[in-house]
């Protein structure tokens, strides 16, 4: 995939990362990981600028993030509790779960879509919560612009910095990844062990009241 994804880049230029970047959001295989450092290398070998680079490579991540924000708010809270209330005993989640969910990101959410846009496969996916929420358009996209804006500008600076050795920011991403998905992982599962543990509680304190 990487020498698919920077032989279409040499090809087309600006408009080839503008196209990448737009695919790497809706299909988060493609990484940006290799997009953006070697886009950041074609301005050490070709008339091509950061700031050209920077333009594309943003203008090409918001509008992923925008198709994929519209698919959340065709999908929203109300049917997805829908499904969850007919299906979701076999996960044992409910509607009022899905609601608290919901809940949560109302608060907490546009925080979260900031600093996701910085988390590599969750800088794409964030986006589907986000509009399943009916987070407001205008600052979904302002905290989106800015999380992208310090992803894109880090990962495109080095690459010109490397020069012939971008690759190399692969293996440091890699590991950067690994604790990030490490981290995640483990508060999803404290998470989920203390919020069954207060259902059980809330449970208990019901029996002893009837």
């Amino acid at each position: 995939m990487k020498t698919w994804i920077t032989d279409f880049m040499e090809q087309f230029g600006y408009l080839g990362i503008f196209l990448m970047l737009a695919l790497e959001n809706i299909f988060p295989p493609i990484p940006s990981e290799v997009i953006l450092p070697f886009g950041g290398f074609m301005t050490t070998t070709s008339g091509m600028t950061i700031p050209g680079v920077l333009i594309a490579s943003t203008a090409g991540s918001l509008l992923g993030a925008l198709v994929l924000y519209w698919i959340g708010r065709m999908l929203d809270v109300n049917r997805l509790e829908r499904i969850v209330d007919r299906w979701g005993g076999l996960l044992r989640i409910s509607g009022k779960d899905i609601r608290k969910a919901d809940a949560w990101f109302d608060k907490y959410g546009y925080w979260t879509v900031l600093f996701c846009r910085m988390i590599p496969l969750v800088r794409s996916l964030i986006s589907i919560p986000a509009g399943m929420s009916g987070m407001k358009f205008g600052l979904f996209m302002l905290f989106t612009t800015i999380g992208t804006l310090g992803w894109n500008v880090l990962l495109i600076l080095l690459g010109a910095a490397l020069g012939e050795s971008w690759e190399d920011i692969g293996v440091y991403m890699e590991a950067y990844s690994s604790v990030v998905y490490v981290l995640i992982a483990v508060g999803v599962v404290v998470g989920g062990v203390l919020y069954f543990r207060k259902r059980q509680s809330g449970r208990k304190a019901v029996d002893t009241t009837d």
